[in-house]
């Protein structure tokens, strides 16, 4: 099983990575953490390193890649069995975005850099309303010859769907190579 999620900010990726991850026992990874380095602030990976990372996650036979990202990895789509694009609606993502700012400030859950407001600003006035505008068409036509792969998802409880349709056709392909 190999899954592509992604999405804009607060549209619930790395929540179902991880329950994908559990569920299936298949490993996830957070593309951001492919991207920063986290032993300083805005510390990025040199261009050079992330990529080898991914390659490196895209060669094992299971995966699940959760990330924003679109504009490099494209290989992460072509390589995947399902590409799940979330979409949920902007307040939804507001309010999960909001949500996580006040947890983490407070101390009450832990995230993977130090939330400013800065970050809040971006990620609600700049990410996320860009993302509709802007990297979702750009994501339907880098992935448009993986189209039978692809999946709008605006509920996460339509996943399931999609994964049991996915893993009905690696069953029967299975039993018609060995039949």
């Amino acid at each position: 099983m190999r899954i592509r999620i992604i999405g804009a900010c607060g549209s619930g990726k790395s929540t179902l990575a991880k329950e994908l991850s559990n569920k299936y026992g298949v490993s996830w990874y957070e593309l951001d953490n492919l991207v920063w380095d986290r032993s300083a602030e805005n510390l990025r990976f040199p261009v050079e390193v992330r990529d080898s990372k991914l390659v490196e996650i895209l060669n094992r036979e299971s995966w699940i890649v959760e990330g924003a990202h679109y504009k490099w990895g494209e290989e992460s789509f072509t390589r995947a069995d399902l590409i799940l694009i979330l979409t949920p609606n902007k307040l939804v993502r507001d309010f999960r975005v909001v949500t996580r700012f006040i947890r983490t400030r407070m101390g009450i859950e832990q995230w993977n850099y130090k939330q400013s407001w800065n970050n809040l600003y971006q990620m609600i006035f700049e990410w996320n309303r860009g993302y509709d505008r802007e990297a979702i068409p750009r994501i339907m036509e880098m992935t448009a010859e993986q189209a039978d792969k692809r999946k709008m998802i605006k509920k996460t409880q339509e996943v399931e769907i999609h994964i049991h349709a996915h893993l009905l056709k690696c069953r029967d392909r299975e039993s018609l190579n060995h039949g």
